[in-house]
């Protein structure tokens, strides 16, 4: 038997992922484009509705409270996708509400001084006041951090190794977001994931007009199908007995968003009010602002990947952090409940369907803005099932975090130092979160529990965010443990040409700033 070559067993480090049938700045037909952004929008309302249908009944709103909120965010969510692929990283992510400001906004809910409101409504409009605040001045952490490139001098510290876990965990550590809401409705969340996986894989070679179609649109075409489903069990009386989480997460007719939304509504600043400020409320964000700025790190190198972009350089990826702190801003003037992050569903969606191009995302921001503006078109579609959002979360999530891992093809895996480093910052990036969610649910409150609210809500935000914890861990040991003989196994020789804008020819392609603003803002 003739030896084995290496070149057989083992595949060549890739700048760029290939298989994509459009890249960063190539484009589908018009009609693809049109459909591929609503795609992305359908799949940017699970979070848009998800955060306000929790948070304003806590806060005593009421029905027509939530779908203003729902729709502000959708608004807010489209202008700042659009500034961010235009003039932030570039690159095509969706910029949409985040988990991690959950924390300290439900901190702020149960503020002693709000809760003692006896009116629901009123009680409700101080309360998105005080949020309103805390995420202004908040904002102004990544606008400083981004704009003044105090964040590309942070990122110089990171290396491929250490940002493995980081980025897989942007993706795994959402999982309580996957299955756990699949099972709150078997019958729909199942077949649904079923499905999702049959068209994006198995069918994928299915082609109309050399168009493959089940591919491209497997979201759409699958969340149609089901949706029809769900509405004829609903139809149907199939929920008529059974308990209210089940009919809350199972029926099409129970988020009341249709019924509740305007025809016309155009989300403006200010609309809740004046916001109030608040020292400790704005110190508690500060946290949530820090974790959002550390998921949108990862989430935006895993988009360079899935995008067939190169990952971006110091310079970009500060440049977007401090466009996404102009978009917590607007979060903050227009009242959303929630702060600005990447989407890690639509960046798993990229390489679901390979289509990585910007306009599809523009596009698909266009469309966010659109129907916040028509409140019954809007609602419609946002009253999908949770658990069909989530059935896609399965896979698009898996998609994300799998990137992160082929980040380790450009180190040395038979290091025993980068087993270990990577190891534990994996571990402990979805154990210690983990540690702080069940200590909540038992004592209503985090590990973190002193008389002092803002102290107790800045620690529990970090430790909630599984990117966070591996950051932290990661990072650290990688750059003290070894570090100095130990660069080409970190991957920092394949790394560095990426460092700086001019470091690689590709960058201008990607990266360069339109209507020729680099002559104003030129790249370092």
């Amino acid at each position: 038997m003739a030896a084995i070559k290496p070149e057989e067993i083992s595949h060549p480090p890739m700048d760029q992922l290939q298989g994509l049938e459009y890249c960063i700045d190539s484009n589908p037909s018009w009609a693809e484009t049109i459909a591929l952004g609503f795609q992305h929008y359908i799949l940017a309302l699970g979070t848009a509705v998800m955060i306000p249908s929790f948070l304003v009944p806590v806060m005593g709103g009421s029905d027509d409270d939530k779908v203003r909120v729902v729709q502000t965010l959708l608004f807010v969510e489209g202008i700042n996708t659009l500034l961010q692929t235009l003039f932030g990283t570039r690159l095509p992510t969706v910029v949409g509400g985040s988990y991690a400001f959950m924390v300290p906004v439900i901190s702020i809910i149960r503020d002693p001084s709000f809760a003692m409101i006896e009116d629901p409504h009123l009680r409700f409009l101080s309360t998105m006041r005080a949020v309103q605040g805390a995420l202004i001045v908040a904002s102004s952490i990544q606008i400083i951090l981004g704009f003044s490139q105090i964040w590309a001098i942070c990122s110089r510290f990171f290396s491929p190794l250490g940002m493995v876990p980081v980025i897989a965990l942007v993706g795994f550590g959402l999982f309580d977001r996957g299955f756990l809401v699949v099972g709150t409705c078997v019958e729909i969340g199942v077949p649904m994931l079923i499905l999702f996986i049959a068209f994006s894989q198995y069918l994928k070679n299915f082609q109309i007009r050399q168009v493959p179609i089940l591919e491209r649109f497997a979201l759409l075409i699958a969340t149609t199908v089901i949706w029809a489903y769900a509405h004829l069990l609903t139809a149907s009386g199939a929920y008529k007995h059974r308990p209210d989480l089940t009919q809350r997460s199972c029926r099409t007719d129970r988020a009341n968003l249709i019924s509740s939304a305007p025809w016309i509504k155009i989300p403006y600043p200010l609309e809740w009010g004046a916001p109030t400020f608040d020292a400790g409320h704005a110190f508690g964000m500060m946290a949530a602002v820090l974790v959002s700025l550390v998921e949108s790190t990862g989430a935006y190198k895993a988009a360079s990947r899935l995008a067939s972009a190169t990952p971006p350089p110091a310079h970009v990826l500060s440049r977007g952090i401090g466009w996404q702190g102009i978009g917590i801003l607007l979060n903050g003037l227009f009242g959303t409940l929630t702060g600005s992050t990447v989407s890690v569903e639509n960046v798993g969606l990229l390489g679901s369907n390979r289509i990585g191009s910007r306009r599809v995302i523009q596009v698909s921001a266009g469309f966010m803005i659109f129907f916040s503006m028509l409140g019954k078109f809007g609602a419609l579609f946002a009253s999908i099932p949770f658990p069909i959002f989530a059935a896609v979360y399965c896979v698009l999530f898996g998609i994300v975090a799998s990137v992160g891992l082929s980040f380790l093809q450009f180190t040395n895996m038979n290091s025993m130092r980068n087993l270990f480093i990577c190891g534990v910052a994996l571990f402990l990036g979805l154990s210690i979160p983990e540690y702080f969610r069940e200590y909540t649910i038992r004592a209503f409150h985090g590990p973190a529990h002193t008389k002092a609210g803002w102290f107790n809500d800045f620690l529990n935000t970090i430790f909630f965010s599984s990117p966070t914890v591996a950051l932290i861990v990661g990072v650290f040991l990688d750059n003290t443990l070894d570090y100095k003989d130990s660069a080409k196994d970190r991957g920092m020789p394949w790394w560095a040409k990426f460092r700086t804008f001019k470091g690689d020819g590709r960058n201008e392609e990607f990266y360069t700033l339109p209507f020729n603003l680099n002559r104003f803002f030129p790249p370092s």
